[in-house]
């Protein structure tokens, strides 16, 4: 890919993160990023392209850092940490009127969103499960089927304002405890003393 192409689609992922995406104008994002309009539309056919674009990359880079996760991890319950590190990460960045935007104003990248988290996310959390059950770290009696439906149900919902308002309340607090929560209904006796060791190991490090 054009180097200047990347330059602009990792600046504009930047302005559009912080203020959102229906309130930035491309006067606007020129302005911020620096350049020209005729620059911009060298590469993107126009504000829609740039964001579908944008969100393209981001899954692509969220696949391979998932992927990654899950091969260099030493167990279910470290992969899902580890990942759950990167996605907070990223949360963590994003203004929460962007999902009411893609949702609300780019319906093709909310579908792109909407199939990534029900294909790739729910197939990955579903091989995270069976993982950790042959591992002993999960319990037993857990549906891999149900519970990585309902993990991804949950996504769903942090990415409704209706559900958790902004600002009352943030994304990334809502995720933190989504995260915790599914990990202590997923581990056995035997993930949650690895659970602990795992940060107390942390906190002496």
């Amino acid at each position: 890919m054009d180097q200047k192409k990347i330059e602009i689609l990792e600046c504009s992922s930047t302005v559009f993160m912080k203020y959102g995406l229906k309130s930035v104008t491309m006067d606007d994002l020129c302005r911020e990023i620096g350049v020209s309009k005729k620059t911009i539309y060298k590469y993107f056919e126009d504000k829609t392209d740039l964001v579908n674009s944008i969100l393209r990359s981001k899954l692509e880079l969220d696949k391979t850092k998932c992927d990654t996760c899950a091969t260099d991890s030493e167990n279910a319950i470290a992969e899902l940490i580890n990942t759950s590190r990167f996605v907070l990460e990223q949360f963590s960045r994003i203004n929460p009127t962007v999902f009411y935007d893609l949702q609300r104003h780019y319906p093709s990248a909310w579908k792109m969103m909407h199939d990534h988290k029900w294909e790739f996310v729910l197939n990955n959390i579903r091989k995270n499960i069976i993982r950790g059950k042959e591992e002993k770290l999960y319990r037993d009696n857990i549906d891999p089927d149900i519970i990585s439906r309902y993990y991804v149900s949950s996504m769903d919902n942090l990415m409704d304002g209706s559900v958790y308002p902004s600002p009352e309340f943030k994304t990334d607090q809502v995720l933190t405890e989504i995260l915790r929560f599914h990990i202590r209904g997923l581990a056995s006796d035997k993930g949650i003393t690895y659970l602990k060791e795992h940060f107390n190991r942390e906190i002496n490090e």
